[in-house]
């Protein structure tokens, strides 16, 4: 976990290590996030999100936040992830989200990221350096970055804190918390979040009833239902659209990465996916 003066902007480091049997691709379909970076050493993956077409993913990949599932396919590869929060992308970063959202972007030619120049630098370098002295490298870069970044918005923590409370059923709602209008929120969730408000509502739905499922996988559907659904086929829907497959059909498939994240996240954050972490609560 990130120390505490890194928890507002970044939900987890996370360092993964792929060694296929018979070097054989493991595969799977990640489940929509916010922005994370990535930093790979070895075989370039491959990913493409939502119907986007599948390619080689760049060895500092900055993935913006996502509505659609994440194809990822992986050989022998090693890398560490950064997964930021909004208030983390408008910190470090300033560009608008929305910009970023469902893409892939390379980071070492995009102008916006060339603050993390250093990062790609440290790792990998063919160095033995332990596992801990890397992570404790990403952590100090941006420590320093605190120096010089801009201050925080008190807007985006607020809207974000309201965004993973469960019980938010309605965009109005959300913009009478934050005492705003409803155009300003569509504006202030487009720049901060990636997307309007409504998706972001429907997305955090429909996550909260994966990770209960993922994390009970004895359950079935409607046991894990979030209660804002009116029915299974409601859900279903939901599903559809934002993995691009059924409910049944993504059961049946396996899930390496995400089996491994989602119980890795709840065991260090609290919450199985990085959308469901609360920036407001300590860990």
């Amino acid at each position: 976990m990130p120390e505490p003066r890194l928890r507002p902007y970044i939900s987890t480091f996370y360092h993964t290590d792929v060694r296929p049997n018979d070097d054989q691709p493991m595969v799977d379909w990640l489940h929509p996030e916010w922005a994370n970076l990535r930093f790979i050493s070895g075989q370039p993956p491959l990913g493409g999100i939502g119907k986007a077409d599948i390619v080689t993913a760049p060895r500092f990949n900055v993935v913006g936040p996502t509505s659609h599932a994440t194809y990822f396919e992986s050989g022998r590869m090693r890398s560490w992830g950064i997964g930021l929060l909004p208030l983390g992308w408008s910190k470090f970063f300033g560009a608008s989200a929305e910009l970023y959202a469902d893409r892939f972007e390379n980071g070492e030619t995009d102008p916006v990221f060339s603050n993390m120049a250093p990062i790609s630098k440290i790792l990998f370098d063919g160095s033995d350096t332990p596992l801990e002295q890397e992570a404790k490298s990403i952590s100090d870069h941006f420590i320093n970055l605190l120096d010089t970044a801009p201050p925080d918005d008190p807007l985006i923590q607020d809207a974000h804190s309201i965004l993973v409370d469960p019980d938010l059923a309605t965009v109005q709602e959300m913009a009478d918390r934050l005492a705003i209008t409803g155009r300003t929120l569509d504006r202030l969730s487009r720049r901060v979040f990636g997307f309007p408000p409504k998706l972001l509502l429907r997305r955090q739905r429909f996550l909260r009833s994966l990770a209960e499922n993922m994390l009970n996988p004895s359950q079935n559907w409607v046991t894990s239902l979030d209660p804002q659904y009116y029915d299974q086929s409601h859900f279903g829907r939901d599903f559809q659209s934002f993995m691009g497959m059924s409910a049944t059909e993504y059961k049946a498939l396996p899930h390496p990465f995400l089996n491994a994240a989602v119980h890795g996240r709840m065991a260090a954050a609290g919450a199985g996916m990085q959308v469901l972490h609360d920036p407001t609560k300590p860990d």
